[in-house]
């Protein structure tokens, strides 16, 4: 197994409330995290973590009515600091772009909602797709509600049933042939519809 080099936090987005918000701090209390937390003058907080190698990590948290939002980047080298992320990550529904950099490739992680949704495998020449969420029970809910067809078939036999009407009234044979002329191509597209 190839040793990680860096996790790289390239695009996060999290939404706490109070709450949420101490109890990410506690999360990384609880992963021995040498941590400060700056309450700065607008309401807004900065989490400010120490990495392996004496770097310091800021986690800027922005307050926007009654919430705390961090969005950024960040790269990470200590493992414990990782698993912290990825956990407060996944636990607060938060969506993120992350890379594990190795010595020849990175693995791209892709978080919506707190759950992976996409991994890829980038080397310097290729991008291989290793897993992509694919919400088939979604997909098929949505193929069943939609009724745009049958609408369409609606709309088409009223359409036709003017028509008829409309043609029983009229006795000119050149608007009654025009009339047919319609009424042959309303029922192709009502059989096409039908099948």
């Amino acid at each position: 197994m190839a040793n990680r080099l860096a996790t790289e936090y390239v695009k996060t987005c999290l939404q706490l409330s109070e709450a949420e918000f101490s109890q990410f701090i506690r999360m990384f209390k609880d992963h021995g995290a040498s941590m400060q937390v700056k309450v700065l003058e607008n309401g807004n907080q900065e989490v400010v973590l120490q990495d392996d190698r004496d770097e310091e990590i800021v986690l800027s948290f922005e307050r926007k009515m009654n919430l705390y939002v961090c969005q950024g980047t960040c790269r990470i080298h200590n493992r414990s600091l990782v698993n912290a992320m990825r956990k407060a990550v996944s636990e607060f529904k938060g969506d993120a772009i992350v890379h594990r950099n190795y010595p020849t490739y990175t693995m791209v992680y892709t978080y919506k909602q707190g759950a992976v949704v996409k991994i890829t495998e980038n080397t310097a020449t290729s991008e291989k797709i290793v897993y992509e969420y694919r919400d088939t029970i979604g997909m098929l809910q949505q193929l069943f509600q939609k009724n745009e067809v049958e609408a369409e078939i609606q709309s088409v036999r009223a359409q036709i049933n003017e028509l008829l009407d409309l043609r029983n009234d009229i006795a000119e044979a050149g608007i009654r042939e025009h009339i047919d002329e319609r009424l042959q191509r309303l029922t192709h597209r009502l059989f096409v519809l039908e099948a």
